[in-house]
């Protein structure tokens, strides 16, 4: 089945198979979903939220997993099944990820974690320059994911405060912004793990590559207008990052230019939009297709070269999902 956030809670689209529109069922109300992900060595989905952490072994019942901090903007774990999260303000934490030792609603058997803070991340030398006006200065951990290039590597993009990574499983800390001139922008919106020690960031000022665990970052947008990035993935060899001119405020403007880049072999090249006037902000993949959603709740799969609408995710109020993250449940 198909997971996908909105502004709020999870949905679910149970068959993607055949041409026909599937109706979006909510599985989770909560606060604004920041990243849906699955990993291979914890059983069920993870929802990271603005209220909260929630797992679900099975798309359908959710348990909230106690983060300290309750705004969650990142999950990530190592092969070893140690789980982290990463919050707003920004802080990480770890926590060991035990199925059926702990108490859900529905039933006696659940999730339990005994978290604890990832201090060494407070240490980080810029950690004093990690804020915007407009976010209240406060900043936000985005991702926090496994580098495979060791068994202890994790990386994490901070929003505003650019690219960090750790050998020992998040006890130390250093900063992997590149070079000042050629660095990385630090507003950080998704970082993707390739491979080992190569990650693509997308940010507000750009779409980024390194292949050094971030020592050096080379800038993959030349050519193109648009410098607002929100999402990053990579299929098959090819990476695939959505954008816009300007940031989510002007998405609905007649001039606002939305773009879905295609990146190999280091050049970017625009891809037939998925739906007009709409920036894309989830990618994942089911079945080998690229699967996407955009900001008003489009969901649209690549099948032999052309857009197939699946399904729609409601937009509440007023509101425009301006993060719409999607994941894959076996």
């Amino acid at each position: 089945m198909l997971l996908a956030g909105s502004d709020d809670g999870v949905y679910r689209l149970p068959d993607l198979d055949g041409p026909a529109e599937r109706t979006a069922e909510r599985t989770l109300a909560s606060g604004r979903v920041m990243r849906l992900r699955t990993f291979d060595a914890l059983a069920g989905a993870f929802a990271a939220t603005t209220t909260g952490l929630f797992h679900s072994p099975d798309g359908e019942t959710w348990v909230d997993l106690g983060v300290p901090t309750e705004a969650v903007y990142s999950v990530g774990a190592l092969p070893d099944g140690r789980l982290y999260a990463g919050t707003r303000p920004a802080h990480v934490y770890v926590g060991e990820f035990e199925y059926g030792a702990g108490a859900g609603e529905t039933d006696d058997v659940g999730p339990a974690v005994e978290w604890r803070e990832c201090e060494g991340f407070r240490e980080l030398p810029s950690r004093e320059e990690w804020r915007l006006p407009r976010h209240d200065d406060l900043a936000q951990v985005r991702d926090v994911h496994h580098d495979p290039a060791d068994p202890d590597r994790l990386v994490a993009g901070v929003e505003v405060g650019g690219v960090h990574v750790s050998d020992d499983g998040g006890e130390t800390w250093v900063e992997r912004r590149g070079a000042d001139s050629e660095g990385v922008d630090d507003d950080i919106h998704e970082l993707h793990v390739v491979g080992p020690g190569e990650y693509v960031a997308a940010t507000g000022f750009g779409l980024f590559r390194t292949t050094d665990a971030g020592e050096s970052w080379t800038r993959l947008d030349e050519g193109v207008d648009q410098r607002y990035f929100r999402t990053a993935f990579s299929l098959d060899g090819v990476g695939y990052a959505g954008g816009a001119l300007a940031n989510s405020s002007t998405w609905d403007d007649p001039d606002a230019d939305s773009v879905l880049l295609a990146v190999r072999d280091g050049s970017a090249e625009r891809v037939e939009p998925p739906a007009a006037d709409e920036t894309v902000t989830g990618t994942t993949a089911v079945d080998g297709d690229l699967v996407v959603a955009t900001h008003r709740g489009s969901v649209l799969v690549r099948r032999e070269g052309e857009w197939v609408r699946i399904g729609d995710l409601p937009v509440p109020g007023d509101l425009t999902g301006r993060y719409t993250p999607l994941a894959r449940l076996a």
